[in-house]
This record gives structure tokens, sequence and C-alpha cells, in this order.
């Protein structure tokens, strides 16, 4: 009743904000300039982050039915556009706003990106009778706290979920404490990790097992990498390296560190593409580095800037090495260490590492395998989910909207 009467209070007031101009996202927000049409899935994602990850979803229920697309910012909304996919802003948590949006759209279905929970939305598709599913949900040590306080709101809004994928065991854990029903759960499922779980691995080779890759290095690793190229080459003599940075203005400098060595090299942006040691300084060409190397060190492990995802090479099957600094993909790389996909390595030991992976080349293509499989497991396999929603969206609705 307190939720009814607060939020009934918030839509008279916001209403009245509408009257004075400049409110042109607020009118959208409460359908008071236009309704969307009908569609028998509604998937809301807050913003572009949560429509990337849950493109390949969306794009395969896309294919399958009506479909609307919300999100709670413009930009998000302009992502959702780009990509041919029906969409509006969200409707806010308002009663007389999301009735309009409801009877508007009448979905069979309504799909939740990741971590958005709204105990009136929750409220009106459980009156309603529209399945609620949450897909790679998140829930953070920090928000089931907060949650906690308010049990009068998030139990509700649990209660009433039909399925829920989680995207780690300890999202899974925290839901369930706050009320999620067990009988909810579905297998986990990390719809950041979908993307590169797609990916087919190239098939090992002779020149994969002789080509490492340095992928997106910053300013001061790249020193080490080619010191360390230089010394095993003068045993190695057949040994690639491609040497990618995370900012390819930065390859005068590069080239002048190359010559500095002595290294033959060749470039990508005049044209290349081979060579014992090639700068790879372009854009958008990461998936064909990865698909040529079978050793790959992550940049921006070696110096401080936490790293860069481990996934992506995982994905193409290389043995993964990185430093010691990836406080940005922390569990990540711990998962990937204890399988024996990744090894942690810094400039002094980096040398004696490539040297043992090259001298063992099914050891490090065992390391690649490995990698895959870890991202594997951890992506989750998306085909019940989908079959799940494809099947509700497929029934007529339970009672007229």
């Amino acid at each position: 009743m307190i939720l009814a009467a607060t939020t009934r209070l918030a839509e008279t007031l916001l209403r009245w904000r509408t009257l004075f101009g400049g409110a042109g996202k607020l009118r959208k927000r409460m359908l008071l300039d236009g309704q969307p049409g009908r569609a028998d899935i509604w998937v809301h994602a807050a913003s572009v982050g949560e429509l990337n990850s849950a493109a390949m979803l969306i794009e395969t229920l896309a294919a399958r039915h009506t479909l609307l697309v919300t999100t709670n910012s413009e930009t998000g909304l302009e992502r959702a556009r780009a990509a041919g996919w029906n969409a509006a802003l969200a409707p806010l948590d308002l009663p007389d706003t999301l009735a309009r949006f409801l009877n508007a759209v009448s979905p069979r279905v309504a799909v939740t990106v990741e971590a958005e929970l709204w105990p009136l939305r929750a409220k009106l598709l459980a009156a309603r009778r529209v399945p609620h599913l949450i897909v790679g949900a998140r829930m953070s040590e920090r928000s089931a706290r907060r949650w906690s306080r308010l049990p009068g709101l998030i139990g509700p809004v649990l209660r009433n979920v039909t399925a829920l994928s989680a995207q780690n065991g300890d999202s899974e854990t925290r839901l369930l404490a706050l009320g999620l029903p067990r009988s909810a759960l579905l297998p986990r499922l990390d719809l950041k990790l979908l993307a590169p779980a797609r990916v087919t691995a190239p098939p090992a080779s002779e020149m994969r097992d002789r080509t490492i890759l340095a992928a997106s290095t910053h300013p001061g690793e790249d020193e080490p990498i080619l010191d360390a190229f230089l010394a095993l080459q003068a045993r190695r003599p057949d040994l690639r390296l491609i040497l990618a940075p995370r900012h390819p203005d930065r390859a005068d400098q590069l080239a002048t560190a190359i010559r500095a060595r002595g290294i033959a090299f060749a470039q990508r942006s005049g044209g290349a593409n081979d060579g014992p040691l090639l700068l790879a300084d372009t854009l958008g060409e990461m998936p064909l580095w990865y698909g040529r190397a079978g050793i790959c060190l992550t940049g921006g492990s070696l110096v401080d800037h936490g790293g860069h995802t481990p996934w992506e090479p995982a994905a193409h099957g290389c043995a993964i090495l990185h430093g010691p600094h990836v406080s940005n993909h922390a569990e990540p790389y711990a998962a990937l260490e204890q399988a024996g996909g990744a090894r942690v390595t810094d400039a002094t030991s980096l040398p004696a590492v490539l040297s043992e992976l090259l001298a063992a080349p099914d050891q490090a293509r065992r390391m690649g395998q490995i990698a895959r499989g870890v991202l594997d497991e951890q992506a989750g396999d998306p085909a019940p989910l989908l079959d799940l929603i494809t099947g509700l969206a497929q029934k007529a609705p339970d009672t007229d909207i």
C-alpha cells in the first residue's frame, strides 16, 4: 500500500513537471507522447553495456518473434535502433505509465537483462500473468546489503520471477538469500561471454606454435617484450612476434624502439600482413592476430593498467600469459590460472616463460584448449533459455490486457 501511494504521488508530481517544458525524455518515459506497438517479447536493458551483452540473445529472439527493446538511456536507444531492433525508452516504474505501456505492448513474456529490478514493474507483470525472466543476473555484495534492508520490496520482486539465470555463483547465492525461489533458477549464463564463445577457434599449427601475440600493450610493456623476442630469436630464427599496441597512434614510438634493437619488422598500417615482427598498428583487426598466435601476452598487465580481457585470446585457443596487474579482470584470470589455461609472468621472467612454452608446443596447445574450455563453461549455453522464452512467447496470453 505504501508503494502504491508513493508511486502515485510521484507520478502526479512528474506529470505536473512535464507541463512546464524541458522534459522531453520524461514525457517519453511516461508515454505522454505516443505509445509503442504490440510485441510478443519485451526485452529491457539499462543502457549500451547491457544491450551489447545481450545482443546475441536479442538478435536470435528478434528473428523468431515480434520484439520490443527498451532502455533507460538515449544512447542505449540509439544503439538498439542502430542494430535494427524495434526500440523505445523504458517506461518509468509508475502505475498509470506502466499500465499504458503494458496495454499498448501486450507482451507475452518480459525479459530483463542483468541487474534491473523494479518493484512495481514486477508486481504488474505478475498481476497480468506475464512471465518475467531475468537473464545474466548480477547482484554485488554491496547491492545485496542494500536490498536486504528492504525485504518488503525485494522479496515480492524475486518471488514473482518466473525464471532467472545468474551470471555467477556469488550472484546466485545472494539472490536466493534475498528471496528468489530455488525453483526459478536456470543454469548460469554470463551474457558478456556469449559472443567470444561463438568464435570458432582456429586449428593448431606449427605456425601458431611459433607465433607470439603481445595484445593491447601500453607504454612500459613493449620494451621488455621486444627484448625477450630479440633474445629468443637468436636461438629460434623462425620465431614470430605480432606487436599490437592498445593505441595505434604510438606506432612511430614503437618503430623507433624496434629499430634501436636492430630488429627487422613490417608495419600493418603500411599494408604488410606478415613478417618475423609485425607491428599491428591498426584498429579492428585483433581477431585476426589472435587467430594467428598460439601464445598471447595480454597487455595492460605488465604495467599497472588493470589488464585487458583474457576471453578474446581464450576464444581463439591461445595459451595466455599475463603480468601481475589484472585487477580489471581478477576473477577470470584466477579461474584460467587455476585450470591451467593462463600463467602469470613479469618483465624479468618473461623470456624464460616464453622459452619454455616455445620448446614445448604441446604444452602451449593444451593451455589454449583449457582456456577455451573455461570460457565455454563460464559463458554457459543460451539454447535452453532461448527455447524457454520462445515457448512462452508462443503461448496465448492468460488474460486480456
